[in-house]
C-alpha cells in the first residue's frame, strides 16, 4: 500500500522505545508486532520534526584503523547466539570496527517485555589478538546483525539474511551465495548534489514462536532529508521472501527519492566489447534488469559497465515488478570456482497494495575497474519531489531468485553478444562503429518449436539506422535474432526488440542502449 500525506510533525516522548530499560506490550506475537511498529513509527515521526543529529562515529583508535583482514579476525561465537536451541532462528552480531563506524542499537521484543542488548566482548572470538585495554566504551554498540535458520538442511543453521552498514542488507534463498545487496532507502541517487545515504540506527527483533518459520524485525532509519519505520517479515526457503513495509517522513525536501533500491556489480560478460586481461569469461553479481510493466509488458535491460556515469529511467505508472537478476547459472561462463558468479541470486521487487502511483525504474551504472566495487544501482522513484512536511507508507515483497520472476512465461533473452560487423576477408571493411548484435531467445512458446515456424522480430531503435534483421533457431533450440546497427555518429541508440510468431508476441522485450563510446 502507498499513501502520501501532509502531516503536521509532533515530537512524541511517552511513545517513544526508550534505549535501555523494558516496555511492556502484549503478550500475544502479533500484537507485540503491531505495538512495536506503531511505537518505532511514532519515534521516526518525532524524528523527522527534529534536527538532524549526526551518529557519533568515535570509535576506540584500535577498531578505527583497523583493515579488512584484521576486522575478519574478529568471530562472533556460534555457541552464544540469540535463540540457540530455542527456536528456528538464531541472531549472530557484528562487531563495530574497519568500514562499520556507526554502531546500531539491537533491542530484543520477548515474552511482550522489550530489552537492549549492550555491547558484550565475550560474545567475539579475537583471533587477531585483544581489542580492548580493560572495559569496552559504555554505549559501544553493534554493527548489525544476521540471522540464521536451517535452510539448506535440517541440522545446520545457515546464514539467511544480514543486516549491516548503512540500510544495507542482503538474503540468500536455498542452495545460493551472497552477491547484491538491497537498501532500506536511495536518496538523490546519481544527481549533481550527490547521494544521501540514510542509516539504520536501531532494530527491533521479535523472537517467533516456537516452531514458527517467520521472523519479524523492525528498523529506525535517519537521514539528513528524513527518517522512517521499517517492518520486515523474513520467509526463508528456497526463494527467501522478505515483506516489506515502510513508514516515511520528510523533515526536508528529497529531489529523488529511492524506493527498494537493488545494489550489484557488472565488470564485464559476454555483451562487453572491451576485454579484460583474465582468465574468467565474466564476472558479475547481476547480468540485467528485468522488469514487468503496469500493462503486462516484460522488459529485459543487460548491464554494462560504461566509461563514464549512465543512467536510464524505465517510465510507468503502478509497475508490476522490477529486479535486478543473475540470469547465466551456467559456470563455465564463468570459471570462478572461488566468487562461484553462477550461484549469485537476483532479487525481485513487487509493489503490494494500491501501487505507487507515476513514476520510473531507474538504472544507473558506474564504471568500474575492479570487481569490488558495486558499480550498479536500480530503485523505484516517485515523480514528484517527496517535500519536508509529507508522509509516505509503502508495501513491497522482496525475492531472492535463480530463474524467472513470478509469472514470466514468454521467451527470454539469454545471450548478448556484440562485436564489428564485419565480413571475414574482405577488402572494403565497413567503419568500427557499425556493429553487429546477437540476441538468443529461450523458453516459453519457443521451446520445441520447429524452425521452419515464421518466428520474426520487431526492433526498432531511437537513433541509427538498423538493418539485416533476420531470425533463425540454432541447434541447441534457442532462436537468434541479429541486426546491425548503423550509429548516428556518437549518439547512444536506444534499442527494443522482441519477437513474434503470426503477430502475436512469444518473448520478452530486450532492452539496451548502445553507446559508440563504449567502443575500445
Amino acid at each position: 500500500m502507498r499513501r502520501r500525506n501532509r502531516l503536521p510533525l509532533i515530537p512524541l516522548v511517552a511513545v517513544v522505545l526508550a534505549a535501555a530499560g523494558h516496555i511492556t506490550v502484549a503478550s500475544a506475537q502479533d500484537g507485540d508486532d503491531v505495538r512495536v511498529f506503531e511505537r518505532v513509527t511514532e519515534r521516526a515521526r518525532a524524528l523527522a520534526g527534529e534536527d538532524y543529529q549526526a551518529p557519533d562515529t568515535a570509535l576506540p583508535e584500535s577498531l578505527a584503523s583497523m583493515d579488512y583482514d584484521a576486522y575478519r579476525k574478529i568471530r562472533f561465537r556460534p555457541d552464544r547466539a540469540i535463540w540457540k536451541g530455542e527456536r528456528l532462528f538464531e541472531v549472530q552480531l557484528f562487531h563495530p570496527g574497519f568500514l562499520y563506524n556507526e554502531p546500531v542499537t539491537i533491542h530484543l521484543v520477548e515474552n511482550g517485555q522489550v530489552r537492549t542488548l549492550p555491547f558484550d566482548p565475550g560474545l567475539f572470538r579475537y583471533d587477531g589478538g585483544e581489542i580492548f585495554e580493560g572495559e569496552p566504551p559504555q554505549g559501544l554498540g553493534y554493527a548489525g546483525f544476521r540471522l540464521h535458520f536451517p535452510l539448506n538442511r535440517p541440522d545446520y543453521a545457515d546464514e539467511v539474511i544480514a543486516f549491516q552498514g548503512a540500510s544495507y542488507f542482503r538474503f540468500l534463498g536455498r542452495g545460493e551465495g551472497y552477491g547484491m545487496s538491497a537498501r532500506g532507502l536511495a536518496i538523490d541517487t546519481a544527481l549533481p548534489s550527490g547521494e544521501e545515504f540514510p542509516r539504520f540506527k536501531a532494530f527491533w527483533l521479535v523472537r517467533p514462536q516456537e516452531g514458527a518459520t517467520t521472523v519479524t524485525v523492525f528498523a529506525l532509519l535517519d537521514s539528513p532529508s528524513l527518517a522512517g519505520a521499517y517492518r520486515f517479515r523474513i520467509h526463508p526457503g528456497e526463494s527467501t521472501r522478505v515483506e516489506v513495509t515502510a513508514r516515511l517522513f520528510a523533515r526536508d525536501d528529497v529531489q529523488r527519492l529511492g524506493i527498494a533500491p537493488l545494489t550489484s556489480m557488472f565488470f564485464y560478460g559476454e555483451n562487453s566489447v572491451r576485454r579484460h586481461d583474465d582468465y574468467r569469461p565474466e564476472v558479475h553479481d547481476s547480468d540485467g534488469l528485468a522488469m514487468h510493466t503496469a500493462g503486462g509488458e516484460w522488459i529485459w535491460r543487460p548491464l554494462t559497465n560504461p566509461r563514464a556515469l549512465r543512467e536510464s529511467a524505465l517510465m510507468d505508472t503502478n509497475p508490476r515488478g522490477f529486479g535486478l537478476l543473475q540470469r547465466d547459472r551456467d559456470f563455465e561462463h564463468y570459471l570462478d570456482a572461488e566468487a562461484d558468479y553462477h550461484r549469485r541470486p537476483g532479487m525481485w521487487v513487487e509493489p503490494r497494495g494500491e501501487g505507487w502511483g507515476e513514476g520510473a525504474v531507474h538504472l544507473v551504472e558506474l564504471p568500474s575497474d575492479e570487481e569490488v566495487n558495486d558499480n550498479i544501482v536500480a530503485f523505484w522513484s516517485p515523480k514528484d519531489p517527496f517535500e519536508a512536511g509529507e508522509s509516505l507508507t509503502l508495501s513491497y515483497e522482496l525475492r531472492s531468485l535463480e530463474g524467472a520472476p513470478p509469472g514470466h512465461d514468454l521467451a527470454r533473452a539469454v545471450r548478448t553478444r556484440i562485436g564489428h560487423a564485419a565480413i571475414p576477408g574482405t577488402k572494403d571493411k565497413p567503419p568500427k562503429s557499425l556493429r553487429q548484435f546477437i540476441v538468443d531467445f529461450a523458453g516459453g512458446e519457443l521451446d520445441g518449436l520447429a524452425g521452419s515456424q515464421p518466428v520474426t522480430a520487431e526492433l526498432s531503435q531511437s537513433t541509427g539506422v538498423t538493418q539485416d534483421v533476420t531470425v533463425h533457431r540454432l541447434p541447441d533450440g534457442h532462436w537468434r535474432a541479429s541486426f546491425r546497427l548503423a550509429p548516428d555518429g556518437e549518439k547512444p541508440s536506444d534499442l527494443r526488440l522482441f519477437l513474434q510468431l503470426r503477430g502475436e508476441r512469444v518473448s520478452e522485450t530486450w532492452n539496451y542502449v548502445w553507446d559508440p563510446d563504449a567502443l575500445p
